[in-house]
């Protein structure tokens, strides 16, 4: 990438005046659609060919680490001033820091789908909410599912690992799953080598058993048993099967850290065989926070000791927003709601060659984009998928502006239904049938209701809304009848 090009990345900025903002941040005043990837030049098509020949004769490698429930202000180059994560910083400093990046649901189940899946988590079914302990549906798909053994990513759905081991990668995955508890749903199902973690979506840091007392740690289909804090067990692996891969390789670290039960790392206790938990105690959070951090260090560490930290991608994110044990800063609401504090996340990526160091972007990011991106990235044709999120690399890289779209959610847990479109700036939230209109370029924070004043666009916000739920139903959902009918 030319100086001119890093340059002018750099000059973009969320928060700027109004008119401005709406041209820096590509938020531009266009009839309705669902994206708009910018048209590219000849000069630009001829330099992207080239660029995936490149990729082709070189693959990069491909690191994924995922936190569980950080909140868009727990890390300290998103301003966090109580919790320490240098090795995660040096990712911001060495790549890109997203200002505009989201989480495809509140809660864990929906967020991986799309991630793994690069599609919208609704078009597989009964995953938008966590999967609950021991199997359980929390919604009344998902419950219909759960008792006919189907609730799970099914391994007919194309994934991003599967993809990259089909174009010659070793791939392999560590730490929490949270897409299916049956051996159908399982990573070695989904395109994985190699895989280590937890089934379910948390479980003590000390014994690695769920509140229901059942152990779901496992590696490669067996249940095994592990001593230590198991935000160190997942990078132990990590790092292990990185001394052995063969490059080019895609390793997918999910750490169950910051989640609940909060565990400070250094407090086990002999005579129980755990730790206390310390719900609600922000410093033993931090220190949690802190332990992940260490470990991302020891991942970054060995790739500079193999000599490929050059020709490796790293991308870190979290899958939602904070819980009330972490910070989500300014933003309104928390895990499990529509509000900007609940889907708002950080993410970074590092790719030395290609990416501009030390640099913010603004583009519109879902996680859901991440896998077209890497593939790519990777010079890897996606296996006759047609994605809902879109390949950032020619913005990312600065070949391109930031562009607007129009994103979509919906959360369905127990009675709760909520729905939310952003496009541009304009963002409508439904929560339990109560509407909000907010516009983020001046009001991030939601606090001004703008529902009364912009009938026109609550009218066009909930036509493209409704759309999309129509165009997303899932096949596997189509005999499901709700209880009342």
């Amino acid at each position: 990438m030319n100086k001119k090009a890093a340059a002018r990345i750099s000059r973009l900025r969320f928060h700027s005046s109004r008119a401005r903002g709406h041209k820096r941040a590509g938020i531009a005043r266009r009839p309705a659609a669902l994206y708009y990837p910018p048209a590219m030049t000849r000069r630009e098509l001829l330099s992207a060919a080239a660029g995936a020949l490149a990729s082709a004769a070189r693959q990069p490698n491909i690191v994924l680490i995922v936190a569980d429930d950080l909140g868009s202000a727990d890390l300290s180059c998103y301003g966090c001033r109580d919790i320490r994560t240098p090795n995660i910083d040096r990712l911001a400093s060495a790549g890109l820091r997203f200002t505009q990046c989201y989480a495809n649901g509140p809660e864990c189940t929906p967020t991986r789908t799309a991630l793994l899946t690069g599609r919208y988590q609704q078009r597989v079914g009964g995953l938008e909410c966590a999967i609950g302990v021991g199997d359980v549906g929390r919604y009344d798909e998902a419950i219909w599912l759960a008792q006919r053994g189907q609730l799970g990513l099914p391994a007919s759905e194309p994934t991003l690992p599967r993809m990259l081991r089909a174009r010659g990668y070793a791939t392999a995955c560590f730490g929490k799953w949270h897409l299916g508890y049956r051996p159908q749903f399982w990573p070695s199902r989904h395109g994985f080598d190699a895989w280590f973690g937890i089934l379910g979506g948390n479980a003590d840091y000390f014994t690695h058993t769920e509140d229901d007392g059942r152990r779901v740690l496992y590696q490669d289909d067996r249940p095994v048993e592990r001593r230590g804090y198991l935000t160190d067990l997942i990078a132990e692996e990590a790092v292990g099967w990185l001394r052995r891969a063969r490059a080019p390789f895609f390793l997918y670290v999910a750490f169950t850290a910051p989640h609940t039960p909060i565990q400070d790392p250094e407090e086990f206790d002999p005579a129980t065989g755990t730790a206390p938990r310390r719900q609600g105690h922000r410093p033993t959070y931090a220190r949690m926070v802190e332990r992940m951090d260490t470990r991302v260090g020891d991942i970054l560490a060995e790739l500079d000791r193999l000599g490929q930290a050059e020709n490796t991608i790293v991308v870190f994110l979290s899958d939602n927003g904070a819980d009330p044990n972490g910070s989500n800063g300014i933003l309104r609401g928390r895990k499990g709601t529509l509000w900007e504090g609940g889907i708002r996340i950080p993410c970074l990526m590092r790719w030395p060659p290609v990416l501009p160091a030390g640099k913010l972007t603004h583009q519109l990011t879902l996680t859901m984009d991440l896998a077209p991106t890497l593939l790519a990235a990777g010079g890897v044709p996606p296996a006759k998928v047609r994605f809902d999120g879109v390949d950032l690399l020619p913005v990312l890289s600065g070949r391109r502006e930031p562009f607007s779209r129009t994103v979509f959610w919906r959360y369905k847990r127990g009675d709760n239904r909520r729905k939310a479109v952003r496009r541009g700036a304009w963002k409508l939230v439904i929560d339990d049938g109560r509407e909000e209109l907010h516009e983020l370029l001046g009001d991030e924070r939601e606090q001004r209701d703008l529902a009364g004043e912009q009938p026109a666009m609550i009218a066009e916000l909930k036509r493209l809304l409704a759309a999309w739920e129509q165009s997303v139903q899932a096949p596997r959902l189509r005999t499901f009848r709700p209880p009342s009918a």
